[in-house]
C-alpha cells in the first residue's frame, strides 16, 4: 500500500494526512474484496525497514492502526472477516499488541474473508527465521536433512496456513517487491499501478482483478 506520503506532498499536506486517507482506502478495499468474493487479502502495512522513519511519523502510524482497529472491529466481526497480523510484533507498542490480540480473538472463527495485515514484517527476516527453525529441528533429530522440502519450509513461515497469493498489486508506480512475501510469490501475478494508495478505490481494484483474469498462468509448463 504505497504512496501515502507522496499523495500528501502533492497536495501540500503533511505526510500524516496521507496515512489517514490511506486508512480509508483500507476500509473500502476490504469491502470490495468481500463484494468480489475474495477469500484471502493480505495488506503490507508496515515493514521492518519502516522503523527507520522519523519517530513522530511512526507514532502517527501506530495511532492510526489503533484507531482503525477500534473503529472497525465490530464491522469486521459482523461481516465475517477473520483478522490476523503477521510480523515481528515484539517491536510494536503494548497497547497496539493488545488490540491486535483482541481483534484476532474476536474474529478467529470468521471465514468469509481472511484479512492478513503484515506489520513490522520483512520477508528476508521471515525466511531466516524459518531456516533457523528447520536447522534446530534437524539438530534435535525431529527431521532429517533429506526430508526438508518446500512444504516443510512453507510451514515454518508466518503464512503457514495461507495459500500462496494469486495476485500482488503494488500502488504508486514503484516496480519492486520491497521485501514482501518473497518465497510465497514465486508464481504470483504482479500488477503495478501509478495510483497512490489513498486514491486506490473499488474501480482500481476491479481493474486489477480483470487484468489478472486475462493472464495465462502456466506455472512453467506450455500453455495448451
Amino acid at each position: 500500500m504505497d504512496g501515502n506520503g507522496r499523495w500528501a506532498q502533492s497536495r501540500n499536506l503533511p505526510r500524516t494526512e496521507g496515512h489517514k486517507q490511506g486508512a480509508n482506502s483500507i476500509k473500502s478495499t476490504v469491502k470490495e474484496a468481500i463484494n468480489l468474493g475474495v477469500s484471502y487479502l493480505t495488506l503490507f502495512g508496515f515493514s521492518v525497514e519502516n522503523w527507520k522513519r522519523p519517530k513522530v511519523e511512526i507514532r502517527e502510524l501506530m495511532g492510526l492502526l489503533n484507531l482503525y482497529l477500534r473503529k472497525n472491529i465490530n464491522e469486521l466481526e459482523n461481516e465475517g472477516v477473520c483478522l490476523r497480523v503477521i510480523g515481528s510484533l515484539t517491536r510494536l507498542p503494548n497497547e497496539t499488541v493488545k488490540m491486535i490480540e483482541d481483534a484476532e480473538r474476536r474474529t478467529k472463527l470468521n471465514n468469509r474473508l481472511i484479512l492478513t495485515i503484515a506489520l513490522s514484517y520483512g520477508s528476508r527476516q521471515e525466511i531466516i527465521s524459518a531456516v533457523q527453525e528447520i536447522a534446530n529441528d534437524v539438530h534435535h533429530g525431529k527431521i532429517s536433512v533429506e526430508e526438508v522440502n518446500d512444504i516443510i519450509f512453507s510451514k515454518k513461515l508466518f503464512t503457514n496456513d495461507l495459500p500462496d497469493p494469486d495476485l500482488l498489486i503494488r500502488t504508486s508506480g514503484e516496480k519492486r517487491l520491497s521485501n514482501f512475501l518473497l518465497w510465497q510469490i514465486a508464481y504470483t501475478e504482479l500488477i503495478f499501478t501509478d495510483t497512490h494508495w489513498p486514491d486506490f478505490n473499488a474501480k482500481c481494484f476491479n481493474e486489477a482483478i480483470e487484468e489478472y483474469k486475462s493472464r495465462d498462468r502456466r506455472y512453467g509448463i506450455v500453455s495448451s
